[in-house]
């Protein structure tokens, strides 16, 4: 009986070539986060942390100054990591939780410290519906972001809610330091009450705001368009309380306007699509 193979020799034989191209096993990179767009939504965070720290010290004035300052942060860090490249979910979440404090949190307990404490139960009842109205605006602003036209906020968006807020409250502090003796607290009070539930609904409806998202900023422009932002530039220094917050209401109630005039031509109000996959419209849920 012929001998029966050995172990090694039932082995199939490796040609030294094929040997050598046998890679060893890649090690997989460990999942992280982008570090500059997050690294701008922490300092909006801060900047709302602050603006609740300092109302607590009633400092009312950098309390305003740091929820100004976290909506200008607020609109870098989107568009810091659009250009870069550096989109993540992570950064999405991170963003709304931001916002959250910054937006939501914040400008209700500052209102709160600042006159609505006057009110008794009236006044955390006002502070707690805008908190909570901002909570349910980010919520479904998160749902909705794949179905609403891009050109067109649903609701009141929180940081133009903020805005309006603390606007009021820097512009009535300024006001009060030179006439004391007319603007009794409890008219502030009650001013305060109705802009904060105003604010709160307003982000809850869904009337169109304009987003200003298509407006093409890295497209030239005539001249006369630097010339109109200086004149800008300039009015704001006129009186920087008052003007600020005259455009943050007109642009409150300019969604109302936009759907009474929709309504009076019979065209859609929603800016939800019914169908993304139609041709008109392409491009506007990106």
């Amino acid at each position: 009986m012929p001998p029966e193979p050995s172990p090694e020799s039932s082995r199939p034989s490796v040609a030294p070539e094929a040997a050598d191209s046998v890679s060893p096993p890649v090690r997989k990179r460990r999942k992280g986060i982008y570090m500059l767009p997050n690294a701008v939504t922490l300092a909006a965070l801060f900047c709302g942390f602050y603006a609740i720290v300092m109302a607590m010290n009633k400092r009312f004035d950098l309390a305003t100054t740091g929820i100004f300052a976290a909506m200008i942060l607020d609109s870098l860090d989107g568009r810091v990591a659009r250009m870069t490249n550096t989109q993540s979910e992570f950064g999405e979440q991170m963003d709304s939780l931001s916002d959250m404090v910054s937006f939501g949190a914040a400008p209700a307990l500052v209102a709160y410290e600042w006159s609505l404490h006057a009110l008794g139960r009236w006044g955390w009842i006002a502070a707690f519906v805008y908190c909570a109205c901002a909570a349910l605006r980010l919520a479904r602003f998160n749902v909705n972001t794949g179905v609403v036209d891009k050109r067109w906020f649903q609701g009141l968006p929180s940081p133009s809610a903020a805005a309006l807020v603390a606007g009021f409250i820097w512009l009535m502090t300024d006001v009060q330091r030179g006439y004391e003796q007319y603007v009794s607290n409890q008219v502030l009070a009650w001013g305060m009450f109705a802009i904060t539930l105003y604010a709160g609904i307003t982000m809850v409806t869904n009337l169109p705001f304009y987003s200003f998202k298509d407006l093409q900023t890295r497209k030239s422009v005539p001249f006369v368009s630097v010339v109109l932002v200086v004149l800008l530039i300039a009015v704001v220094n006129i009186d920087p309380p008052l003007v600020l917050f005259g455009a943050f209401v007109l642009y409150a109630v300019s969604g109302f306007v936009v759907y009474a005039r929709r309504k009076s031509r019979g065209e859609p109000t929603s800016v939800i699509s019914i169908s993304t996959d139609e041709p008109d419209e392409k491009g506007l849920h990106d």
